[in-house]
Order: C-alpha cells, then structure tokens, then sequence
C-alpha cells in the first residue's frame, strides 16, 4: 500500500524518472499507456481490471488518491480492500520488474 499512497515503487513514471532502472515511463502491463503512475495503475491498467472491479464494488468509483485515502479510513471493508488490490498489483508488477531485469 505503501507504495500506491507515494508513488515510490514499481510505476514506470518512478522507474524511469527516480530509480533510473527504465528507459521510458510506459506500462508494461497494458498497451498504450506511455506513462505508468499510480493513476494509472488504480483506475485505467486494463492488466488490473479484474482487482479494479472487485476494490470499486467495495469503495466506490472514485478512484482518485484523495477519496480512496478516506474511503480507506472510513471503515475496515474499504481498508483491507485497498490492501487487497495494492497487494495482488504490486505484487504481479515487481515480478515483471524482476523478470525484466533479469532478461536483460
């Protein structure tokens, strides 16, 4: 969760601008997409729309940073269904990362 609240982790915008570790900010997960941010990741991968539909029917559609934040207080539900999708997108986006380096 940590790193969908900052920013800090495995987004190609991160990646690329701060760690250095990519030559561009695309997402590798999806096509189309040149810049891969917590943005995108929450509301527009189509490589997390399955983790998306199940976190909206839980908190609601506004997927801004803002709102999720305080949906995510509000009740327990919303927290441990924040924590859900961080944790299955994270997760699958750090052993593409890994992948990646490996291959190269």
């Amino acid at each position: 969760a940590t790193q969908v609240l900052t920013g800090h982790g495995c987004f190609g915008r991160y990646l690329h601008l701060v760690a250095r570790r990519e030559p561009t900010p695309k997402c590798h997960h999806c096509s189309g997409c040149n810049e891969d941010t917590v943005e995108h990741t929450l509301a527009y991968c189509t490589a997390f729309a399955e983790q998306r539909r199940v976190l909206v029917a839980k908190i609601g559609p506004d997927l801004s940073l803002p709102t999720v934040v305080a949906t995510m207080l509000g009740s327990d539900e919303s927290w441990q269904a924040m924590l859900d999708f961080c944790e299955s997108t994270i997760s699958q986006k750090e052993a593409a990362e890994r992948e990646r380096e490996s291959s190269s």
